[in-house]
């Protein structure tokens, strides 16, 4: 039951990923899938392990009565794409998407979509169970169809953006060597675009850096390009649905993205995740939007974005979904092109992020601890909390939609269980540089404080 996750399915190829398990997979997804059509969209990333996984899972979901659309190498967004698409008659009642993100190359996953809603959570833990009493599937033959799916989502790009064509701004940008450069190229290239990339081509063992845009380090490569080169600069994860934006004077996440994007937006409802800095809620409700906190995950918000009709979602780590003008799923190429829509209408990203309340944030700490104690101690915690000691700060509120935000007089800190690793992740924050830092330790004292509770009662 490892490989089943809170939002996806994820594991090593060949140790947890062999063609037994993931044959099966198939099989059972496509009793899921049956109510809803007959036809499912299938697409991987550039670990070399994919287009196997592709085969294993294809012959599982064609053994339970589904005819697979096969898009080869793709980003994710492009598999996403699909769910709205019709091909040649043809239209995709779900789709599976073959990726291991940013994690390291022996992982693959899979990100699944069923009647335009993400699988997960409770779905994929009963899809696990559920799994162990099947038999291996039924040997029949193969049954794909050969989509591009690709260049339709390049066009639909070149279309929606036309009116960037020209501009004059140098871009530059690092792909990691994932997939984001199977899009990007053409399409900046399209749109005449004064753009240079690095890392642009498919690499499954990412020989340059690991592709993920939230560690600055992995940033180094591009900071410099864009010092010598660029005017602004992109970086993507492995699979395209994550970004990172940097200017000359700034590292733009994922929460001041949504600032800058809701600004071009009439009254728009935004969506964040607890990680979010209290100066993105604040302003954006300043500026007469709808902002709502909810859980940290890709999709905890795309679901929680149909439910309040949003606007915009966003998550930190760089995950932006758009249901203004777009699908309402989490795209890094769309984002980089509103962003790039953005500056093309005049709007100075750093001269915005200069107007904003300075605030003190901490990155993600990661506290380690085990799969079976990370959730006790978070309920542990908030007992402590409600009678905690003497010297604590004072606590104005505590939300608990995702774990324990506690809101104090000048800032906040935030501690949850990873839905995906065996680690609670903290963050903190504060308009004064010393009281996040004293917030970071009266937090971490307490989460000491629980740990020793939970040994003792082991």
């Amino acid at each position: 039951m490892s490989i089943y996750r809170e939002y996806d399915i994820r594991g090593i190829f060949e140790k947890e990923l062999n063609e037994e398990t993931i044959s099966r997979l198939g099989y059972a997804l496509a009793h899921e899938m049956r109510e809803f059509g007959e036809y499912v969209a299938v697409g991987y990333d550039a670990r070399s392990h994919s287009p196997i996984l592709f085969e294993y899972l294809t012959a599982g979901l064609n053994a339970g009565g589904m005819t697979v659309l096969g898009m080869g190498m793709v980003p994710t967004p492009v598999n996403y794409f699909c769910n709205y698409q019709e091909f040649d008659g043809v239209t995709a009642c779900a789709s599976v998407m073959i990726t291991g993100s940013h994690n390291p190359s022996e992982y693959n996953g899979f990100k699944i979509t069923i009647n335009k809603a993400p699988f997960f959570g409770e779905q994929i833990y009963a899809l696990g169970r559920k799994i162990d009493t099947l038999p291996f599937p039924p040997k029949v033959d193969r049954n794909v169809i050969q989509i591009d799916a690709l260049s339709r989502y390049k066009s639909f790009m070149v279309h929606e953006f036309s009116h960037l064509k020209g501009m004059k701004t140098k871009i530059v940008y690092d792909c990691g060597n994932g997939v984001a450069g199977l899009a990007l190229v053409d399409i900046f290239s399209a749109l005449e675009l004064d753009a240079k990339g690095i890392y642009v081509d498919p690499d499954g063992t990412f020989p340059n850096h690991h592709p993920d845009p939230s560690e600055e380090h992995n940033l180094e490569d591009i900071k410099k390009l864009l010092e010598k080169e660029g005017d602004i600069a992109f970086a993507y994860d492995g699979d395209s649905d994550r970004i990172a934006v940097l200017t000359r004077k700034n590292s733009i996440k994922g929460d001041m993205m949504a600032l800058l994007y809701a600004m071009k937006m009439d009254k728009p409802t935004v969506i964040g995740e607890v990680k979010c800095s209290q100066v993105m809620y604040d302003t954006l409700r300043e500026r007469g939007a709808n902002a709502v906190m909810y859980k940290t995950g890709h999709s905890n918000l795309k679901v929680k974005m149909k439910e309040l009709h949003a606007d915009l979602a966003c998550e930190v780590s760089g995950h932006v979904f758009f249901a203004d003008r777009y699908f309402g799923y989490d795209d890094a190429i769309y984002a980089t092109l509103r962003m790039l829509e953005l500056v093309h209408d005049g709007v100075d990203l750093d001269a915005e992020i200069e107007k904003l309340p300075k605030v003190f944030s901490t990155e993600e700490i990661k506290v380690k601890t085990t799969e079976q104690e990370k959730f006790p101690l978070i309920a542990k915690l908030k007992e402590l909390l409600q009678n905690p000691p003497s010297d604590f700060p004072a606590i104005r509120e505590i939300i608990d939609v995702d774990g324990v935000r506690v809101i104090f007089d000048q800032g906040w800190g935030l501690v949850r269980a990873s839905n995906t690793t065996p680690v609670l992740v903290t963050r903190f924050e504060s308009t004064d540089e010393a009281l996040a830092k004293r917030y970071e330790d009266s937090l971490n004292a307490l989460i000491a404080e629980a740990q020793q509770h939970l040994k003792a009662q082991l």
